[in-house]
């Protein structure tokens, strides 16, 4: 029976360790060829009890680090000799250096009096696949890093006694097994991702039935038999005779091998030699028309070549998602719940999730096939681009993610008007980093790892807002992808109302798939870390950090941070950016805001706008729900600097922040962009644990604010949307989203009611 599955080659090269050939290196210079040949695999038999072998797993290592593509495979590792969890985290591990390079494949064991003269006991037949099925759980379950309950089994043979999960791997790593027993073949049916089939050509001769044995296993597994990849290693000679089975010329191979993939469902033919002129004549002769002769005997059958997913990851689909469905484009990379990638997908910097299905496409054709697939199905649709923002917004329960990560390239594309391009996926400390070199920068948030496209789609309040202005004031043209799956292009003098929109509301309104900005000139600055003690008059501090802010030239801004009181104390810092690399300027900027109340730290220095917002790692894993809320000032009145100094006293917030605004944030006319709200010259937010309780105190607050910042907030009551945008830009925003969005297909961020 033909499987259906893609085909494979690759090789089996023995593991000489240069005891016998004085040339160590000689395995791996054949795994090159391998893949200098186009070849997909390359495995290495596991007998560490033999002194001419390299030791497999080293071997294997050092060959991922000596190739670039070609995927790599222990066949088979021999698993009693190798403790389950170790092997679950040293596979990881060379998985995530060869960025998803390797395929797992385990044997029970066999040589059973070398093994025992290394130490390791002597198990019966039963015993051995009883041992190895309890190591395959292990070394799933290490894997499950999106589990976050320590892993604990008891078995016979192996225990783990609450150890932590993970890391996950690169990708999903296929778990081969190889056997041709009874009780073998019924594991590899209930349990494994692939079956090397054991004896060489031999092996080969009666495959009907031992194939019979592990379909009938799957099936009564609930399995599909097509998701269990058979792997068989073949040997022969190249010559000009037919000698007998894959003893002849390239045309006679293709012949014999025809009918090992289409009537007995091999999809991955390994040639076991250490023969370089054998291993070019099978991946340049061979291959390519066992291809050709497969895809016509497929064709005449009426066969589909398909990849089934493993049931170990379907079973844990949600209810609602089509997964047979996803375009063969995009499910290239998708990642499902069962999917090693998926603890590093479901959640976001601030929220944890539970999402159905993370697409992740890698250009704007398929941002828009995503965006028309995802209509179809009935669930929650969310965007992602960095997955920093405070809101959170861009993760689910159930749902489907459109995550940007991939689309993530920065270009100068005019260096006389310092236009530069910057796609969605992109992070602002990589953006500074690529416009340094030219003296430029653009004003983001405060972190580098915030994503350019929510940012640069509400608004941006950063480090250099009072010179450069708001993000979006540098904005001049975006590439879109609207609900109906449509690619658009919006500027001033192109859908400028599009346009108008998307600076401040863009998140509503389509997918934005590149930004062009204006980059200001900006060379080194100063940055200055002040820390106070405000314990004896927190509203008096305020009012006079908040003065100074306003009275200082525009090419300063100042971020303040607070918490509630600790230990009777209570502490104010202050992060402040000087557009300048003269020390004499920057002190002098500095002076006001230092004298806002007794200083017990300080630190100042003259540093690139780089050195500020370098992006660390981009790994997010919360697992609560973020709780924010936001609002704008003209000023810091006594009044309100009277109830901000309560609201900490409260406890009803850990964290308290004011970023400046103001400078050239107000140059803008308020009609200008959806950001309506020019007159602010202060962002506050405060993040609490609970809404009860945060919304209790900030609500009290809410007299003083002329509106709020949609990224910092996560309340969801309705009068949140006429709070974010006027009520002349709101009707505005309601007209677009008609015409755009009719169907209201992006809603998750900010909902906006037509």
């Amino acid at each position: 029976m033909d499987l259906g599955q893609p085909l494979e080659f690759g090789t089996f090269i023995t593991p000489l360790n240069g005891q016998a050939t004085d040339d160590p290196l000689a395995p791996v210079r054949l795994a090159q060829l391998s893949e200098a040949v186009g070849l997909d695999l390359v495995t290495f038999q596991d007998h560490p009890y033999q002194p001419r072998f390299h030791e497999t797993w080293t071997l294997l290592s050092w060959v991922a680090g000596q190739t670039e593509r070609i995927r790599l495979a222990p066949s088979v590792i021999n698993v009693p000799m190798r403790q389950p969890a170790v092997l679950a985290r040293a596979a990881a591990s060379l998985d995530l250096l060869s960025h998803g390079r390797l395929e797992l494949a385990l044997g029970a064991g066999y040589f059973w009096d070398a093994m025992e003269s290394m130490g390791v006991d002597r198990l019966s037949p039963g015993e051995s696949v009883d041992a190895l099925e309890e190591a395959i759980d292990i070394i799933r379950g290490v894997w499950s890093a999106s589990q976050r309950n320590p892993l604990r089994t008891k078995g016979a043979h192996h225990r783990v006694n609450g150890i932590d999960r993970g890391p996950a791997p690169a990708h999903t790593i296929p778990i081969w097994v190889g056997g041709g027993k009874p009780r073998m073949l019924d594991l590899i049916g209930r349990l494994a991702d692939g079956w090397v089939i054991p004896g060489g050509k031999s092996g080969l001769t009666d495959l009907s039935t031992a194939g019979r044995a592990v379909d009938a296993a799957a099936i009564g597994a609930g399995r599909d038999p097509r998701e269990i990849r058979r792997i068989a290693n073949v040997s022969g000679h190249f010559g000009s005779r037919d000698g007998g089975f894959l003893d002849g010329p390239p045309a006679q191979w293709v012949e014999q091998l025809l009918p090992v993939v289409v009537d007995h469902g091999v999809g991955t033919v390994i040639l076991a030699s250490d023969d370089p002129g054998s291993i070019e004549a099978f991946a340049g002769e061979v291959v390519p028309a066992l291809r050709e002769a497969v895809a016509a005997e497929r064709a005449a059958r009426g066969t589909a070549t398909r990849t089934i997913a493993s049931s170990f990851v379907r079973v844990q689909r949600h209810v609602g998602i089509d997964y047979e469905s996803i375009p063969a484009t995009l499910a290239r990379d998708a990642v499902e719940p069962g999917d090693a990638a998926y603890a590093r997908l479901r959640s976001t910097y601030l929220r944890g999730g539970n999402p159905g299905l993370v697409l992740q496409p890698r250009d704007p054709s398929e941002v828009a096939e995503a965006v028309r697939w995802a209509q179809t199905q009935p669930v929650p649709l969310s965007v992602r681009s960095g997955g920093h923002g405070i809101s959170g917004r861009s993760t689910n329960h159930g749902g489907i993610i459109i995550d940007l990560r991939q689309l993530r390239s920065i270009d100068v594309i005019d260096p006389s008007t310092r236009r530069v391009r910057v796609e969605p996926g992109a992070r602002w400390g990589e953006v500074a980093a690529a416009l340094a070199p030219h003296g430029w920068a653009l004003t983001s948030g405060d972190y580098g790892g915030v994503g350019v496209g929510g940012l640069a789609t509400a608004g941006g309040i950063g480090f250099l807002g009072r010179s450069q202005g708001l993000t979006i004031d540098r904005l001049r043209a975006v590439e879109l992808v609207l609900a109906d799956g449509s690619r658009v292009r919006a500027r001033e003098d192109e859908r400028p109302d599009l346009f108008w929109g998307v600076r401040g509301a863009g998140f509503m309104l389509g997918i934005v798939t590149a930004f062009e900005f204006e980059a200001g000139e900006v060379g080194e600055v100063g940055f200055a870390q002040l820390v106070h003690d405000v314990t004896s008059d927190v509203a008096g501090f305020l009012e006079r950090w908040g003065a100074a802010v306003e009275s200082s030239p525009r090419d300063t801004t100042s971020f303040l941070i607070m918490g509630p009181p600790r230990d009777g104390r209570v502490i104010a810092q202050t992060m402040n950016v000087v557009v300048s690399d003269d020390s004499e300027t920057i002190l002098s900027r500095l002076q006001p805001l230092a004298n806002t109340a007794p200083l017990i730290g300080q630190q100042a220095q003259i540093l690139p706008y780089e050195a500020l917002v370098v992006p660390p790692p981009a790994i997010h894993d919360a697992q609560g729900q973020p709780v924010s809320r936001s609002g704008l000032l003209d000023r810091i009145t006594p009044e309100f600097a009277k109830q901000a100094a309560e609201l900490l006293r409260s406890g009803a917030t850990y964290f308290f922040q004011i970023r400046a605004l103001g400078g050239a944030t107000q140059d803008v006319s308020p009609d200008a962009t959806a950001f309506a709200h020019r007159s602010a010259a202060f962002s506050v937010v405060a993040l609490g644990a609970t809404h009860t309780l945060l919304d209790r105190e900030w609500d009290g607050l809410a007299h003083h604010f002329n509106g709020l910042y949609v990224s910092f907030e996560t309340d969801r009551r309705p009068e949140r949307l006429t709070d974010a945008y006027p009520p002349a830009t709101l009707a505005r925003l309601r007209e677009l989203k008609r015409t755009y969005d009719p169907d209201n297909v992006f809603t998750d961020n900010f909902p906006l009611d037509r």
